[in-house]
């Protein structure tokens, strides 16, 4: 079959030919009970490998040049199966240490128990995962472009400096997308997304996935069939059908993101703005290299004088609402969701201040979205 570009593989790749009526879209295989004798493949919901659920891990896999994938009932079940499935007692892993609020709960809360030894790195350059390697250490965990303040890690150095030690690396890479950036073409080993983002992309939709190489995906599969974390066939289909819009969202979201992180770094009533694909972003230089676009998340600090409850209530189409990756353009405060579970303490490490607001920018029409933002910051 003649290789597709994105675009092509978003609508057709791994999608199911409706043989009995011809329908133009794969149809919906919502049994739990499949033959058990004189069969190839034994099918069960939780074996990960309904035909619904094996449609998306293909999927995503090719988008992210991957060999092969797993589908998972929430995007803490995909990270969480996976760092499970390649720990044991006595494993030491190194974690950027700006990550999604749910992760950094898992580690501080559970592998302490579980005799998994940690670190987290003092910053995302190179040096700062190097200092952190010891002679234990399994994995090397990073999250680029981080939330929610935007940091950029270099993928390629990180993922040669764990070749030269042997160590797997694992990345999030849901801020970015399959679109926008390719991990496993810079050397990572395990990409993760929060579906429930941008591949979702409807706010409708709870799910996360996990491609790698095949051995890899084996061990993960091992485990997540005995922690039961699959996804329901009916979120397969409704994934599926989002999917093969995300090429033109994706296009949509990082043209607008770019024009709201310039509007707002010139407003007197913004004291600071995180976007990758602004040139005053520190490591800029490293997003222009590893993405093929800067994605549509960006966060900034609102400047002491604005009452921040008035404005968060003064927004007339921009909705405060929880999540991200949306058609929709969505504003929240991480202190209060994505990382409340955190210390004060541990959020100011990672400099989560109260005045910082996350923004997730939608694909509605721009001067819309200025118009909205123009009128809360008074």
């Amino acid at each position: 079959m003649t290789k597709l570009n994105k675009h092509s593989v978003c609508i057709h790749t791994g999608e199911i030919k409706d043989e009995q009526f011809g329908g133009a879209v794969s149809p919906i295989f919502m049994s739990s009970s499949y033959p058990f004798l004189e069969v190839e493949q034994k099918r069960y919901p939780r074996y990960f490998n309904t035909p619904n659920q094996e449609v998306i891990a293909r999927k995503i896999a090719v988008l992210e040049q991957a060999e092969a994938g797993l589908t998972f009932a929430s995007g803490m079940a995909a990270i969480s199966t996976t760092l499970l499935a390649l720990l044991k007692p006595g494993d030491h892993v190194v974690f950027q240490n700006e990550i999604y609020g749910g992760t950094y709960n898992l580690i501080c809360k559970d592998f302490d128990q579980l005799g998994i030894q940690y670190s987290f790195t003092d910053g995302v350059a190179v040096n700062d995962f190097e200092s952190k390697i010891k002679s234990n250490t399994k994995i090397i965990y990073i999250e680029t472009p981080s939330n929610p303040l935007l940091t950029i890690t270099d993928i390629k150095a990180v993922a040669q400096l764990a070749q030269n030690n042997g160590i797997i690396t694992v990345i999030d890479n849901t801020f970015a997308s399959p679109i926008n950036q390719n991990p496993i073409l810079l050397g990572i080993d395990v990409v993760i997304h929060s579906a429930t983002k941008y591949l979702g992309g409807h706010s409708d939709i709870l799910a996360g996935v996990v491609v790698s190489q095949q051995n890899i995906i084996d061990q993960i599969f091992q485990k997540g069939i005995i922690l039961g974390g699959n996804l329901s066939d009916f979120m397969c289909y409704l994934l599926e059908r989002s999917i093969k819009t995300l090429g033109v969202r994706i296009e949509k979201h990082n043209n607008n993101a770019m024009d709201i992180a310039l509007f707002l770094n010139n407003h007197s009533k913004v004291n600071a703005v995180y976007y990758p694909g602004l040139a005053n972003h520190p490591n800029h230089h490293i997003a222009k290299k590893q993405m093929n676009g800067f994605g549509g998340m960006l966060s900034f600090k609102l400047d002491q004088s604005i009452n921040q409850t008035e404005f968060k209530n003064r927004f007339k189409i921009i909705k405060p609402t929880m999540s991200l990756g949306g058609v929709e353009t969505t504003i929240l405060k991480p202190t209060l969701t994505s990382h409340a579970l955190l210390s004060e303490e541990d959020r100011c490490k990672q400099g989560i201040t109260d005045n910082l607001w996350r923004l997730s920018v939608g694909i509605e029409d721009i001067e819309d979205l200025k118009n909205d933002l123009n009128q809360a910051l008074i």
